[in-house]
């Protein structure tokens, strides 16, 4: 096999992107349907969402960034497992700090005379 041919095979084929984006339309249709009609109760339209949203994640990482387990995508994937890992931690962080300052610096707990006899 050429190198050429070699390189080729790791971007995918054709018929693979018409899979993913026949899928990512599927998945885009049924998050519009859960919204737009009354077959999902409301108590569970949220977790429906959610559920879809992941998939559609995963079914473009899969077919459009060729994020595998294959050892041509080994590199890729640990890339994209440590990009994900450090957005995690810096939201997960500014969302712990913005609590504690919320928590700590906005006087929420205290009644308007505590807050006089403060001064």
């Amino acid at each position: 096999m050429s190198k050429s041919s070699q390189s080729d095979a790791a971007h995918g084929s054709l018929k693979s992107y018409v899979v993913g984006v026949v899928l990512s339309l599927i998945l885009t249709l049924a998050s519009f349907g859960a919204v737009m009609t009354d077959l999902v109760p409301r108590g569970y339209g949220l977790a429906v969402i959610v559920v879809l949203c992941v998939t559609q994640l995963v079914v473009q990482l899969v077919f459009f960034l060729h994020i595998g387990a294959s050892r041509d995508q080994r590199a890729n994937t640990g890339i994209f497992i440590c990009t994900a890992f450090l957005i995690a931690v810096i939201v997960g962080l500014s969302l712990w700090v913005m609590h504690n300052a919320n928590q700590n610096m906005m006087p929420t707990h205290m009644t308007v005379e505590r807050a006089i006899a403060r001064d």
